[in-house]
C-alpha cells in the first residue's frame, strides 16, 4: 500500500473535519444540561468510527472502512442509549 501526498492530504482534512465537529458540538451544548457517560461514550465512539470509516476510505483499507462504519453505528446506538435514558430521568 503506497501512500501518496493526495491521501495524507485527505487524511489530514477528515483530522481537521472530526476535530471541528467537536468544536462546533461543545459550542453548542455548553448551556445544555451535563451529559450522561453512554451519551459521551457514544458520541466519542461515534467520531472515532467516523475518522476510522474515512481513513479506511483514504488509505484503500477496506477493512478498516467497515471496522470504522462499526463502530460509528455501535457509538450512535449507544448515543441512542443514553438520550433515552436523559429523556426518562427527565419524565419527558
Amino acid at each position: 500500500m503506497k501512500i501518496t501526498n493526495t491521501k495524507l492530504t485527505g487524511f489530514a482534512a477528515v483530522i481537521v473535519l472530526a476535530l471541528c465537529s467537536f468544536s462546533i458540538y461543545a459550542e453548542e451544548s455548553q448551556n445544555a444540561a451535563p451529559m450522561n457517560k453512554d451519551q459521551v461514550e457514544g458520541r466519542v465512539g461515534e467520531a472515532q468510527g467516523k475518522v476510522k470509516e474515512a481513513t479506511g476510505v483514504i488509505v484503500d483499507d477496506k477493512k478498516m472502512q467497515t471496522e470504522g462504519n462499526v463502530q460509528k453505528n455501535l457509538g450512535k446506538a449507544q448515543k441512542g442509549y443514553g438520550d433515552l435514558k436523559e429523556e426518562i430521568k427527565k419524565g419527558n
